[in-house]
């Protein structure tokens, strides 16, 4: 059995029609879903970019975040965490690789290839597609300044806003039509690595597309889908802060941006589904598809990510899997799960034991109904945050207790009413439960941390 693991950054569970939305167009997606296994429940264990990738790497957790350090040629760093995979851990590709699978990594996710990280690791081939973001791609020449400040408001017109799209826009200067878009380019070399590589006795490729992230500037066809009119500048950043900043008009525009960037991820997803039905893929490949978070676009007035508050915007996944001989298929499972059970997961279908041991868990059983749960709670850790979720309550606190926010699931699925105040014996049980995940101490050096919680301020006290 072949095994392809697609990756799609800041794909929101809520943005995609299999989960509900019913405003959205992810045909693919959905049509996937039909044939897989839909997980209701996935959780990352560390937030936020690298952080997912570690763990979908070695299928092992890295929260709290121990022997952290800066790294040469790192000038961002999004938390604790943020770095290479361990020497220490062999990654899913190596394991593979010595199986005799013909290992393959396209991405654009461009953090992954910054001076001293290694994610390339175990691949026989690996893609860089540049350009995306702040990517160091091209150093001009750049465009004018009446190109850039047609995407940022007035008010936001400050020397961070104007460099981070003077980059941007330099890196994609030569963009003529939607096949020179990122989704497109991923998506498209890896039809072109299946096709090349039909010789393989069994393969397993990694896609991992950074958009749906910002900056949100999908073709115009395709936001057009989502807001017709051109009353508005064409904003498509992320505020990292928060939504009031910008007005309602403006804020649908940018929900639009990103509505346009989903469904022209999914359009160029189904174009790699149908490579792989065309060169009859399908009956012996495993398909695993998995976000790494999400994004707030207005909710709670941010327009970020954040550590605090964590919220279901950020942290409930996209996750399917799509068995070759129909296990499961077109079934929901509502069972907790971790991004870093995926790895022993894969690896457990394809009849693998890994030589050490990985901290996640083959959640098949799951699927088979054998188990009704595997984890009776998550802990997510975004540098000095963490968010607990058990079936009744959401937490989410500095590790050690303070700011603490506290939610009843049962009466506030959205998160809406904070209830810490007047249920601190709640949160000293699920900050309990966090300090033992994080191996039963708070480490010294994220006490260190507080005030600094990564990409977006502490917004709520």
């Amino acid at each position: 059995m072949n095994a392809v693991l697609i990756i799609i950054d800041t794909l929101r569970q809520d943005h995609v029609g299999c989960y509900g939305n019913d405003w959205i167009k992810t045909p693919n997606l959905d049509a996937l879903a039909r044939e897989s296994v839909l997980f209701t429940c996935a959780y990352p264990g560390s937030l936020p970019t690298l952080q997912v990738r570690r763990v979908l790497q070695t299928g092992c957790r890295i929260f709290p975040f121990r022997g952290h350090r800066a790294y040469k040629g790192n000038l961002f760093v999004g938390a604790p965490g943020w770095g290479p995979v361990s020497e220490e851990r062999d990654t899913i590709a190596e394991i593979l690789q010595r199986h005799g699978y013909r290992t393959a990594f396209i991405t654009d996710t461009y953090h992954q290839f910054k001076p001293s990280m290694n994610f390339h690791r175990g691949f026989d081939e690996w893609v860089w597609i540049r350009g995306q973001e702040s990517d160091p791609y091209r150093s001009g020449p750049s465009p004018s300044e009446e190109e850039i400040l047609r995407h940022i408001p007035e008010n936001l017109r400050t020397e961070n806003f104007i460099a981070f799209h003077r980059r941007y826009l330099t890196n994609v200067a030569e963009r003529r039509c939607e096949e020179d878009y990122f989704p497109a380019r991923v998506f498209r070399e890896g039809a072109r690595w299946l096709e090349r590589n039909q010789d393989a006795e069994k393969f397993f490729l990694v896609l991992d597309s950074f958009d749906p992230h910002e900056p949100w500037d999908p073709p115009a066809s395709y936001r057009r889908l989502y807001d017709e009119e051109d009353d508005v500048i064409d904003f498509m950043a992320s505020l990292y802060g928060k939504a009031d900043q910008i007005s309602e008009r403006v804020l649908k525009r940018l929900r639009a941006n990103y509505a346009g960037e989903v469904t022209l991820v999914d359009r160029w997803l189904g174009y790699f589904l149908e490579k792989m039905r065309n060169l009859g893929l399908m009956d012996d490949t495993l398909i695993a598809v998995i976000s790494d978070h999400g994004h707030c676009i207005g909710e709670h007035n941010i327009v970020g990510k954040q550590g605090h508050p964590m919220t279901r915007e950020i942290c409930d996944l996209v996750l399917m899997i799509r068995h070759p001989k129909g296990e499961g298929a077109g079934t929901t499972c509502n069972s907790f799960v971790y991004n870093f059970d995926l790895p022993a997961t894969i690896l457990a279908r394809l009849g693998i034991e890994p030589e050490n041991p990985m901290d996640g868990k083959d959640i098949w059983p799951l699927v088979l109904k054998e188990k009704e749960e595997i984890h009776d709670h998550i802990t997510c850790g975004w540098g000095p945050f963490v968010m607990v979720r058990d079936r009744r309550y959401w937490y989410n606190a500095y590790l050690w207790g303070e700011s603490a926010i506290l939610y009843d699931l049962e009466v506030d699925p959205k998160l809406e009413n904070n209830i810490a105040r007047e249920n601190p014996d709640i949160c000293q049980r699920m900050k309990e439960l966090a300090i033992a995940d994080a191996g039963g101490q708070v480490p010294e050096f994220l006490r260190k941390l507080k005030g600094k919680p990564g990409c977006t301020p502490l917004l709520t006290s």
